[in-house]
């Protein structure tokens, strides 16, 4: 498998563990994102650090992750962005839709901010 996920109680850490984030894994990321949603996790933190390029099936199995966390009420959050990967996402004029931090811890503190500003408009 070319994944690895870190379960909390708060947000699931899914690693792609592959150098290529193309039309070979991109249908088993779907899945996956799919099964973590239908578990009742709203936050995913996208761990693409070992990806070293990513090509259009890649960026949309990214995009339905951000769509069911959306919907879900949650948030999915990229970290460890390659160069190549970070500018197929600029030049793809992505980058204002995804939240993109440059790592996991940093993709915590997101979520945990993310989690206290809605708690707060709830009031």
């Amino acid at each position: 498998m070319s994944f690895t996920q870190e379960k909390t109680e708060h947000y699931t850490v899914l690693r792609v563990q592959a150098d290529k984030l193309d039309n070979s894994i991109a249908p088993d990321l779907k899945s996956e994102l799919l099964l973590i949603n239908k578990e009742g996790v709203c936050n995913v933190i996208l761990d693409l650090t070992d990806v070293r390029y990513c090509d259009s099936s890649g960026l949309s199995s990214v995009l339905v992750g951000n769509r069911l966390c959306k919907n879900a009420n949650g948030s999915l959050v990229l970290t460890g962005l390659q160069p190549t990967v970070k500018k197929l996402i600029t030049i793809s004029q992505l980058d204002p839709v995804l939240h993109i931090v440059p790592t996991v811890s940093e993709a915590i503190d997101y979520l945990f901010m993310e989690s206290i500003e809605k708690d707060l408009n709830n009031e």
